[in-house]
């Protein structure tokens, strides 16, 4: 039987070619890009070319893999920075503004043994990823008002967006290399008008409640000023009346007979010399 086997030329090749595909099955190129994860019947085995921290291009572990057919998986990880974007997500900020945001985050797959063990591939990870970094974005800006990704505090905001989702992305192997917020808009159409009608509304409210204030401190400061006023009359009339009354006498003559104002027009005035206005050109009786 084995040596009809060999004599066979058309089962020799059939062999010989299931030899080669084994061969050829057995051996895969691991390029500078990649990382390779081995996973013997499941179960991890060995990691080729991971991701080192200063690594120089040419000098990682790339180059070729041996693993059994039928019996090793191996699975392929980005070495790369990967992107992952963000569109349209809704966020209520804490001055009631609901806003659309676009923005996106850069990661790198730094634990290839982790990801595989937990989600299998980079296209799941993509996948578990998107939602995290959601949450993490509406959770940060809804502490914030819609000002503060106008200002110089919008660093600071993606900032602790990019720690709050590194300290969730960290449980599938990833780093986050980098947040960013592409634009934050008010949504268009009603919501827009709505939002700036609330907006005029509150700024109306501020400037009635600032006049409100500011006429209250005038009518204090008018008050307090008659007082001290009247407190001043009040003393130079003890300390010297005949003096007070003169300098009242000229201020009455000073208005009714000096004002020239154009809306005044023209009066007579007739009173008899022996008047107790006129006192003053008399002289003191």
């Amino acid at each position: 039987m084995t040596l009809g086997f060999l004599r066979n030329p058309i089962a020799l090749a059939a062999a010989g070619a299931i030899l080669l595909v084994l061969l050829f099955s057995s051996f895969s190129i691991v390029p500078e890009t990649r990382q390779a994860v081995v996973l013997r019947l499941n179960e991890p085995y060995q990691t080729v070319n991971a991701y080192k921290p200063g690594e120089q291009f040419g000098r990682t572990g790339s180059g070729v893999l041996f693993h059994i057919p039928f019996v090793d998986r191996v699975v392929w990880v980005d070495k790369r920075v990967l992107s992952l974007d963000l569109t349209n997500q809704p966020v209520l900020s804490t001055d009631q503004q609901r806003i659309e945001v676009d923005a996106f985050a850069r990661f790198r797959v730094t634990n290839p043994l982790r990801m595989a063990i937990t989600v299998g591939s980079v296209e799941r990870v993509t996948e578990r990823l998107q939602p995290l970094f959601s949450s993490a974005l509406r959770n940060e800006l809804g502490k914030q008002p819609f000002s503060a990704l106008l200002s110089a505090e919008r660093g600071q905001v993606m900032d602790n967006i990019q720690n709050n989702l590194q300290a969730l992305a960290g449980q599938y192997g990833l780093q986050i290399v980098d947040v960013r917020i592409k634009h934050a808009d008010l949504p268009s159409g009603s919501p827009l008008e709505s939002a700036f009608d609330r907006m005029k509304t509150a700024r109306l409210q501020e400037a009635a409640t600032i006049r409100a204030q500011g006429l209250k401190e005038a009518q204090i400061i008018r008050a307090t000023a008659q007082a001290q006023a009247a407190q001043i009359y009040a003393a130079a009339f003890n300390k010297d009346p005949q003096f007070y009354d003169f300098y009242r006498a000229m201020q009455s003559y000073r208005q009714t007979f000096l004002n020239t104002a154009a809306d005044k027009g023209e009066t007579s005035i007739i009173l008899s010399p022996q008047n107790s206005y006129l006192k003053e050109f008399m002289g003191q009786r």
